[in-house]
């Protein structure tokens, strides 16, 4: 795996780009507007909606990453089947996932959605702490992107896409609770975090668990994903929902959103994942703890959850290019071992907090 395309220039895109560049990568991007930066690799102006162009751009390269909304990728994976690439994306949609695993069944190159952050790195994070423990009895996994500093009552700035952030509010939870496979409604199961010091409150959001559930269906009891944020978040949300029947008008929902709460540079992510169970007789948890706030990558400042999302995906492609996972059928972000991941050379970048 060599040459790569990247579809979207957005801010994910572009850092996805010039990060696989730097790793050894032969990259060739592709956005309908034409990023007017100076960067280090091909940009085509493709229209990703162009079936003869996107069968044309996948049949000069080995692997696609797709960094475009999650609503186009189901599409383009049935592409880079056809064209027997590899595929990666960062969606957090259950279904479009659902439809990439069908197809991976017939495909002989690997395809690995949900690369991200959450779905993605916290998955991996999860599937090494329950794996410490002999038994583990419950995991639990919880991810905050955060404006660092806050102001009214929702405590938020809409720094990843509107749609990802509605899509998560509103559909329905996969959780494994008391040995079972569960559908739970998302904004709820509220509970309160300390991450240094700054309190948050975390509830549940959907497809932070990618794949999770199935893969541990009859080992770990209880698993569940939260979306942390500042206190109150909740309470506006679901009023803003509910209460005003926004749920029934999501894409104007998401504008509503972004127009009052656009995105800030100076970010915070935080990450708290916790398992526990046993070792031997020992009753014993596991965490995993972190402050992730913005970092300087290719030569630019990236906000947290830019960088976070970015590298993730990146770490993983140079472990498939590196033969460290499987080159083919699907990949679960929980199969990837995080010792692996945290040595390469993007990876090691989440090696430190703050």
């Amino acid at each position: 795996m060599k040459t790569i395309a990247v579809l979207g220039l957005g801010k994910i895109g572009t850092l996805a780009a010039e990060l696989l560049h730097d790793a050894g990568f032969t990259v060739i991007a592709h956005d309908l507007r034409m990023n007017n930066r100076e960067l280090p690799f091909e940009v085509r102006a493709t229209d990703v909606q162009d079936d003869a162009a996107i069968k044309s751009a996948f049949n000069e390269v080995d692997a696609v990453l797709s960094c475009l909304p999650y609503h186009l990728n189901a599409k383009l994976a049935r592409a880079a089947l056809a064209a027997n690439i590899h595929y990666f994306d960062l969606t957090e949609d259950v279904p479009t996932t659902k439809a990439i695993l069908e197809m991976s069944k017939s495909s002989n190159r690997l395809m690995a959605p949900q690369c991200g952050l959450a779905p993605g790195f916290i998955g991996i994070v999860g599937a090494d702490l329950i794996a410490r423990l002999d038994d583990c009895r419950s995991c639990k996994m919880r991810v905050g992107a955060l404006p660092q500093n806050p102001t009214g009552l929702m405590g938020y700035s809409f720094n990843w896409s509107p749609e990802g952030v509605v899509n998560e509010y509103l559909n329905d939870c996969e959780v494994l609770e008391n040995g079972e496979i569960k559908s739970v409604s998302a904004m709820e199961w509220m509970e309160k975090h300390y991450i240094n010091g700054v309190e948050l409150e975390a509830f549940t959001t959907s497809g932070g668990l990618g794949t999770m559930c199935e893969t541990y269906l009859g080992r770990v009891p209880n698993m569940d994903y939260k979306t942390m944020r500042y206190p109150g978040h909740a309470a506006q949300m679901n009023f803003f929902f509910h209460e005003l029947l926004m749920r029934e008008r999501r894409k104007e929902a998401g504008e509503i959103l972004v127009n009052a709460k656009p995105p800030v540079r100076d970010d915070v992510v935080y990450v708290h994942a916790a398992a526990e169970g046993w070792r031997g007789a020992d009753l014993a948890r596991e965490e995993f703890v972190r402050a992730y706030k913005p970092r300087e990558l290719a030569g630019s400042t990236r906000t947290a959850i830019a960088w976070t999302t970015t590298c993730s995906v990146v770490a993983v492609m140079e472990m498939v290019r590196d033969g460290t996972l499987r080159q083919s059928g699907f990949l679960k972000q929980e199969d990837i071992p995080l010792d692996s991941f945290l040595a390469t050379k993007t990876g090691a970048v989440f090696r430190r907090d703050g």
